[in-house]
């Protein structure tokens, strides 16, 4: 059975190690994992949700040319996805859901990009984010840092105020490791970690919080979020001592600091008992942003986080992290899709195999530039 798996999984073009549990994968490996098992039997129809959602533009085309090889064997494909360049690489027909309901099934050779977000976001205009060049101090300065597992080994980032620094690399470059050093969840053998001028060697999440950092996880299901909470308690994580005062929770407060936060971020729900489980992807990561922002965070360490969204979220989210930039905030911003970071990042750092190798202002930048700089040896 192991060997079918792996001769399953070469023929693919994916790697994967077998001695591992599925909890220990990272969210490229999870998915690489779901389509070698999906092609363990004869399928006639596949379905694929977001399933380029954690994947590098590499591993992306690879599985891209699976898809294309089953098609062409007589399979029909399910392809749910967000991401309007993979309908048109990909897709014969389209159909458009929003708020639950069918839009319209279309040709794909019969709309372009405009109009499908219009059907999508029901006409509302998709705004692009705006770049900046005048920056305040520097709030995050992180010099030549290392993780004990070896996955960082000489990771640098400096963020200013007002300053969206895009971190981009190839999948095991080493981007979401830095970013967890940083913040402490991952452990540093060597490097420094300056905040508003204070020096750390070993942070931690709690030290993290009180210097007023935020990190928005990649895996906000597995890392960010617990599902049997409710919306509120999941909000409240990480600020629930405010509200306490002798012991004792003053719920009336709490409940009115989670509510302003649902209506800032215009969370759609049943109710703040909802279970968090039981909202959509975009409404779970806005409660992601709204936990991160009861702590008022200075800093925004953010790996993915549109991940898995609706065009209407994703650009809520950038303008979310420009307003915040713009109150004197840094954001670290961590994306797979390159054109996104290109649209949002004032600057943009390549980590290729644990390095910070290259920095650039964002000022006619290519992504050939990018990724050139990504694949050199």
């Amino acid at each position: 059975m192991e060997a079918r798996v792996q001769s399953v999984a070469e023929s693919l073009g994916l790697e994967l190690d077998l001695r591992k549990t599925a909890a220990e994968l990272s969210p490229p490996q999870r998915t690489s994992l779901e389509i070698v098992r999906a092609q363990m039997r004869e399928c006639r129809l596949l379905i694929l949700d977001e399933p380029t959602a954690a994947l590098t533009d590499r591993e992306a085309e690879r599985l891209f040319s699976v898809v294309r090889t089953l098609k062409e064997k007589g399979a029909a494909i399910l392809y749910v996805t967000h991401r309007l360049d993979e309908i048109f690489c990909l897709t014969d027909r389209v159909t458009v859901l929003r708020n639950g309901a069918v839009v319209d099934t279309v040709e794909t050779e019969s709309v372009d990009r405009e109009q499908l977000i219009a059907m999508m976001t029901d006409s509302v205009p998709v705004r692009a984010a705006s770049r900046r060049r005048n920056f305040g101090s520097v709030l995050l300065e992180a010099r030549e840092v290392a993780s004990r597992d070896g996955s960082v080994l000489s990771g640098e980032l400096s963020v200013r105020s007002g300053e969206i620094l895009g971190l981009f690399g190839l999948g095991g470059s080493g981007r979401t490791e830095l970013l967890e050093c940083v913040y402490g969840y991952r452990p540093m053998s060597a490097g420094t970690v300056e905040l508003s001028g204070v020096t750390q060697t070993r942070p931690t999440p709690a030290s993290s919080l009180q210097n007023g950092v935020a990190l928005i996880c990649e895996d906000r299901r597995g890392k960010a979020l617990i599902g049997d909470l409710d919306v509120r308690d999941n909000i409240l994580l990480t600020s629930i001592d405010r509200f306490s005062v002798g012991g004792i929770l003053r719920r009336k407060a709490e409940d009115a600091a989670v509510r302003t936060q649902i209506d800032a971020l215009q969370i759609k729900l049943a109710g703040m008992g909802q279970r968090i489980a039981e909202l959509s992807g975009g409404n779970q990561q806005k409660a992601v942003f709204a936990r991160a922002m009861m702590t008022s965070p200075k800093i925004f360490l953010c790996d993915e986080p549109t991940q898995a969204v609706d065009v209407k979220t994703r650009d809520e989210i950038h303008q979310l992290l420009r307003q915040k930039t713009d109150e004197g905030c840094g954001v670290v911003f961590v994306s797979s899709d390159l054109g996104e970071l290109l649209e949002v990042a004032d600057t943009v750092q390549v980590m290729r195999r644990g390095r910070t190798v290259r920095r650039w202002e964002n000022e006619n930048l290519t992504a050939q530039q990018v990724l050139s700089c990504c694949y050199e040896t």
